[in-house]
């Protein structure tokens, strides 16, 4: 699953400006088949880590101070436990983050030389930046034998997100990245954390991901204007059913109770949370069947509620969404991610990935005269150190 010539260009940039690394580490970008935006109201997703990730290569710093390069970026950043603050890069808060919260739990992790690159596109939805979180929380881990499990590693990179880059974020993400299997789904409970490895049976159905090319220039404000809508949703029902926590307590005959005591627009996104916690279920239920018609049209209804109800999407997501629907071998197409941009997940047979791939662009350039990428993923594992480094 590892790149090569990703690892090489990082281990020889790091050798360039550091020395020898002494821990290579690869964590992936992830998918979510279906569950898109249940994780902060403690539901069920369904992601995979793929065969797209970051690579880090660190070693201790010969100073006090941390130092880290953004290959692809071309930008260097150092900081020290003791100076952290955010950065008009942004991409630094990640890393600082995990150093934070670390502090928080009483660890002060040595400083290190960290230099990073990768095969995940930016803005995508594919979480770049819980790969990145992870995956240097994973490397501290390892270098300075801190005792941190997979679970309590993604719940740092959890929280380094939500408190130093102020992104409210769930735990799919992080959770995906670093424990996701080869071949695999997980089936996660947001609330327990406890999960299941479901096998994805069919070999021969690939996973293509449709880049609309669109930034998610709205995601981060309106994720959190989002997660505030649905508490919001809660607390008016809470008056009424005292045991409930979250919109995973909620069923429709709750909400169309007291639809009168909420605002529309509150309505509608607790709405589409409550019916994509059922449709995750139904989903899983399908999959253990090997019935990827049925897990297909789940994964539409999924892109219609994102789209209708929880008003996520956008011109071009759609126009890919409905594109996709028109090709024969497409067995489910969804909006996938934070929204405002990023791709489309579409679940197609292997004879038809060529004809797909040549149908989308024909469309994408005859609906928005602009043209996608496609990158056609396999399931891979979960965070790991490399072999030899």
């Amino acid at each position: 699953m590892a790149d090569s010539t990703i690892i090489d260009q990082v281990g020889s940039a790091f050798a360039k400006n550091y020395g020898v690394a002494q821990i290579l580490v690869r964590a992936p970008g992830r998918v979510n088949l279906i569950g898109e935006h249940t994780d902060y109201n403690e539901g069920f997703v369904l992601p995979a880590a793929i065969d797209r990730a970051i690579y880090l290569a660190m070693a201790p710093s010969k100073n006090k101070q941390f130092h880290w390069t953004a290959l692809d970026l071309g930008q260097s950043f150092e900081s020290s436990v003791d100076s952290l603050s955010r950065s008009k890069l942004r991409w630094p808060d990640y890393l600082q983050g995990v150093l934070a919260e670390l502090k928080a739990m009483g660890i002060d992790a040595p400083p290190v030389d960290t230099t990073f690159g990768g095969d995940i596109p930016i803005g995508s939805g594919l979480s770049s930046s819980a790969a990145l979180t992870t995956g240097f929380a994973y490397g501290l881990n390892e270098l300075f034998n801190l005792g941190l499990d997979r679970v309590a590693l993604a719940k740092l990179g959890q929280r380094a997100e939500n408190n130093f880059v102020g992104m409210k974020c769930g735990i799919m993400d992080q959770f995906a990245s670093l424990l996701g299997r080869a071949n695999s789904l997980i089936q996660l409970d947001c609330r327990s954390l406890s999960y299941t490895h479901v096998p994805f049976g069919r070999s021969d159905v690939l996973i293509a991901l449709c880049d609309s090319h669109v930034k998610h220039s709205l995601a981060a404000s309106e994720y959190n204007v989002r997660r505030s809508q649905c508490e919001a949703g809660v607390g008016a029902l809470k008056k009424h059913y005292p045991q409930i926590n979250s919109l995973r307590d909620v069923s429709h005959e709750m909400l169309a109770a007291h639809k009168q005591e909420m605002d529309e627009v509150v309505f509608r996104r607790c709405s589409y949370v409550v019916s994509e916690n059922s449709r995750v279920i139904d989903a899983c239920e399908a999959l253990s069947k090997n019935d990827l018609a049925t897990f297909g049209k789940a994964m539409n209804g999924s892109h219609s509620g994102l789209r209708d109800d929880y008003e996520v999407s956008c011109a071009e997501l759609d126009a890919l969404q409905s594109a996709a629907l028109e090709i024969h071998g497409v067995l489910g197409s969804r909006m996938m991610g934070g929204g405002f941009g990023g791709c489309t997940i579409n679940l197609v047979e292997e004879p038809a990935i060529g004809g797909f791939q040549s149908a989308m662009l024909d469309a994408y350039r005859k609906r928005l005269g602009k043209e996608p990428k496609i990158h056609v993923c396999q399931l891979g594992p979960g965070t790991e150190a490399i072999d030899g480094h």
